[in-house]
């Protein structure tokens, strides 16, 4: 069984982002070993790019931050290798097409096999586009994440029914960031995903409570939560480790609870 797969094996999962190298690489590297120490059940690690197009400001400003501070793609794949000797839980790259061309896809597919990556995320590859990286991913084992967001309607059963992994739900249109409200009908986007897939979907984009993890996580199969653990990197920069720590956990436990299950940690 794949490494994702399992992670969803286990009752509802918390998937936790992080800006590689922000604000520089051995605080990312701490920061992955803290959140799965806190229960996070999967590890999306975002490739700094300079213009990452669905990022809101608190993901572009760490970019900026990691890109300043000298981290490119291979240190981060130095990095994988490395936590990969001591990390269980499947780690994801999140990235952009630009930055695979520039590396080369069958280089960066077989860097992704060699250092442990289990999937991408790649926010601005459409559905019908996926043959430009699917053929490269299936190659080396790697899991191309589909991404279906409020827009994608009639496409949404097409898109789950190729998908690998697991499936990433937007929550609501525009970029990422922190909301105070989510508008979109998620229960009629999952039911959609299910009627035509078994591929497990998580929602991701402006969830940032304890309530709204649970309530999206009762809905699917897991919540992802990035910009509002980057916000704490951005506080706290290389101090981050414990309110990282902290606030995974809390949200591992919100998650975890929807099914009356306990948080393993």
């Amino acid at each position: 069984m794949s490494r994702i797969k399992q992670a969803f094996e286990n009752g509802k999962a918390f998937i936790a982002f992080v800006t590689g190298g922000d604000p520089d690489l051995e605080t990312t590297e701490k920061l992955i070993y803290t959140m799965e120490a806190a229960g996070a059940d999967l590890i999306e690690i975002g490739i700094p790019f300079s213009d990452p197009i669905a990022e809101g400001i608190v993901i572009q400003e760490a970019n900026e931050r990691a890109l300043a501070a000298g981290c490119t793609t291979d240190k981060l794949f130095d990095l994988v290798a490395n936590v990969r000797k001591k990390v269980q839980v499947p780690l994801v790259f999140l990235t952009y097409i630009n930055p695979i061309y520039t590396y080369g896809k069958d280089r960066f597919m077989s860097k992704c096999k060699e250092t442990g990556v289990d999937g991408i995320i790649v926010p601005d590859l459409p559905f019908e586009e996926k043959e430009e990286l699917e053929p490269d991913c299936n190659k080396y084992g790697i899991d191309l994440i589909s991404l279906i967001a409020p827009t994608s309607k009639e496409r949404i059963k097409m898109i789950a029914e190729n998908a690998k992994g697991f499936i990433y739900c937007v929550s609501s249109l525009g970029v990422t960031g922190v909301r105070t409200e989510i508008k979109t009908d998620i229960n009629a986007m999952i039911k959609l995903v299910r009627e035509a897939s078994k591929v497990p979907c998580a929602v991701g984009f402006g969830i940032s409570t304890t309530e709204q993890a649970a309530r999206y996580a009762d809905l699917a199969d897991g919540a992802i939560v990035g910009s509002a653990i980057v916000k704490l990197v951005a506080q706290y920069g290389r101090e981050s480790e414990a309110s990282v720590y902290e606030y995974v956990k809390a949200m591992k436990e919100a998650v975890s609870k929807v099914r009356g299950e306990e948080s393993p940690h």
